[in-house]
């Protein structure tokens, strides 16, 4: 096999790999507004006005596996940090073990604030928030932190399960 066709498969390797593995780089995340207990969180208004503040924050921040920062930032690690700083919610660092926590809900049952989850590919996961209106955010690998609709084509094929967290 040549150098050329090596490096192909091993770039996508790591590119399907995404978030679904645990993290390389570990980065300072970001906390700008003041995060509200878990308690206070009564309406689905008050927890999107909470996400919609985080994605003014670190909208168009760049997709970096292992991230944790404004400088790079992966899906889970997006997910992490917005219910850390917003909701003062410890949850896990990879999908593989956010997928895992929470209670399951159904695609029809969305509430805003429960995590998505996607299957990207054969061993790969992928996962944002739910904003309500068919929207989530995320850490997309092509455009950084970004509003995506799960009827999108591509993402309503990909949508695994979703996990009511707070």
């Amino acid at each position: 096999m040549s150098f050329y066709r090596i490096f192909i498969v091993l770039l996508s390797v790591v590119f399907l790999a995404a978030c679904s593995s645990s993290p390389r780089y570990a980065g300072k995340s970001v906390q700008k507004n003041k995060p509200i207990s878990s308690v206070s969180v009564t309406s689905s208004s008050e927890v999107r006005q909470q996400l919609l503040r985080q994605f003014k924050h670190w909208k168009g921040a760049p997709y970096r596996y292992g991230g944790s920062s404004l400088s790079g930032v992966d899906c889970s690690a997006f997910v992490q940090n917005t219910y850390r700083a917003k909701f003062n919610k410890r949850i896990p660092r990879t999908t593989r073990t956010q997928i895992k926590i929470g209670k399951k809900v159904k695609k029809s049952q969305l509430r805003v604030g429960d995590i998505v989850f996607f299957k990207t590919g054969r061993n790969s996961l992928h996962n944002g928030i739910y904003m309500g209106g068919g929207e989530f955010m995320h850490a997309s690998s092509s455009k950084g932190v970004t509003l995506s609709s799960l009827n999108n084509r591509y993402w309503r094929k990909k949508y695994l399960t979703s996990r009511r967290v707070l």
